[in-house]
């Protein structure tokens, strides 16, 4: 097998900045467009934001979307460690996959009826279910690839890195559409709902074009030679989830999943309605550039101390920052401005630590798997961890849209229209919500036997060299 240059490393990463941007735009945007903390010039609602047993539409949509996931993502995951295309095991799913994901990803936004209408949830639970669908046929293989790839540990932290750094780029551009399509809106005077689409189909072009790099550039047979696995999808799933440092690990990071996408999906919110910013989006710039330049530091850091303290102290770090994020507007010394950086820096480090650290682990956990059962079965691993993480995105949806309701009202503007506004006590519910999880999830890390899983592969690895 080949060793793996930096300029593969790097062209792997482009794909996680494509998938990234697609998946950011429905992370930091669904809930906001369909959602509004407030209503006027131009903002209208497309669903109800009435509540059922104290779940919105868009809560009951996400999560029945998951429930397509539970099937698709052992399935596609199984298909690939069984594909025996002359192109690879992962490289065609990546292939045919690409473009419907882009585009599935802007007819979200393209409810047909204009204003609310069970139209539009009919046409949002459709469109997010095949998100789901195409998402996993991407990134489950995708991510497969990280262990091929990474076949040491330094290949396999600098391959965690550099797709780190290409998802917070990628989850920045996407979360700048808003401020992107409010500034065409104003420049132009455009309906409102057209610059949103344009532009969002604008940032998915960008996103097909960064996914199928890879697709195209990387051979995978020059990096991998292992056989298909022939066995049944749940069948896999179940030897996958026999792995009990494996358990370990996901339980904790479904939780944390569920925490940092509460804090993702309020972004827009606490700078709006709690710090009272229209710039919020220097505040997200800003936090990009902290967990940015702080990727290297915690590539160092964990060839030093080990990946399952830089995780443990990530998830205490997030905790206290979501603690004084709950405290936003509050704390009339210190500036809303200058408050809302403080956050981004302590949000910025955790962030960095949870960018790189997992997706190492999980290439940690599926080798020695690997060395112990003498079956490869990484996309299966993938699947899912890919699973855990949308499903922590899912329950997120179902709380905060729950949540954001909390604390509306409608009043009457000088026109004499009804709109809606936002007291913001739902948020902040939000965020204790989220630091609680964040707990949760380090008391479970502590279990994660980091020591026996890196054994197994030293031990392995100190073989081989002696053969």
């Amino acid at each position: 097998m080949k060793n793996v240059p930096a300029k593969i490393k790097w062209i792997f990463a482009i794909g996680q900045l494509g998938w990234s941007i697609l998946s950011g735009i429905i992370a930091n945007l669904l809930v906001n467009f369909y959602l509004p903390d407030s209503t006027g010039d131009g903002v209208i609602t497309f669903v109800t934001s009435a509540t059922f047993i104290g779940l919105t539409v868009i809560g009951i949509i996400t999560a029945c979307g998951r429930i397509v996931d539970a099937v698709t993502d052992p399935w596609i995951a199984s298909m690939s460690d069984n594909c025996g295309s002359k192109l690879g095991k992962r490289i065609p799913f990546m292939r045919y996959s690409a473009l419907p994901f882009a585009l599935v990803t802007v007819l979200i936004f393209c409810c047909p009826v204009r204003g609310e209408s069970p139209v539009n949830i009919v046409w949002l639970a459709v469109t997010m279910v095949l998100f789901y669908i195409f998402m996993t046929a991407y990134c489950t293989p995708y991510n497969a690839l990280i262990p091929v790839l990474g076949r040491n540990q330094k290949d396999r932290m600098d391959i965690s890195t550099y797709i780190s750094l290409t998802y917070i780029v990628g989850t920045g551009i996407a979360f700048a559409g808003k401020m992107i399509w409010e500034a065409v809106y104003n420049a132009t005077g455009m309906d409102y709902y057209l610059c949103a689409r344009l532009t969002l189909g604008v940032l998915a072009l960008i996103a097909f074009v960064c996914m199928i790099l890879p697709a195209f550039l990387i051979n995978e047979k020059d990096y991998d030679n292992t056989p298909p696995v022939k066995e049944n999808a749940f069948r896999s799933l179940g030897k996958t989830f026999r792995n009990r440092h494996f358990r370990v690990f996901v339980l904790s990071d479904i939780i944390y999943w569920i925490g940092i996408t509460i804090f993702n999906t309020g972004f827009i919110y606490y700078g709006e309605v709690l710090l009272e910013l229209d710039n919020y989006m220097i505040l997200f710039i800003f936090m990009t550039f902290v967990t940015f330049i702080c990727y290297p530091i915690v590539n160092i850091l964990s060839r030093k101390f080990g990946k399952k303290k830089l995780l443990i102290w990530g998830f205490g770090l997030f905790g206290f920052a979501f603690l004084v994020s709950a405290f936003a507007g509050k704390v009339s010394f210190i500036p809303n401005q200058i408050y809302g950086f403080i956050i981004c820096v302590l949000v910025g480090v955790p962030l960095s630590v949870l960018g790189v650290i997992p997706q190492a682990i999980v290439a940690d956990i599926a080798e020695s798997d690997c060395i112990e059962t003498g079956e490869n079965r990484d996309a299966m691993f993938y699947a899912a961890r890919t699973f855990a993480f949308k499903l922590g995105q899912s329950i997120a949806m179902i709380i905060f849209t729950s949540l954001a309701v909390i604390g509306q009202y409608r009043e009457l503007n000088a026109a004499g229209e009804e709109i809606i506004r936002n007291n913001g006590t739902g948020y902040r519910i939000s965020l204790i919500i989220a630091l609680v999880l964040c707990l949760v999830a380090m008391a479970i890390i502590f279990i994660y036997d980091e020591k026996k899983v890196m054994g197994i592969i030293n031990k392995a690895h100190a073989e081989d060299a002696a053969n």
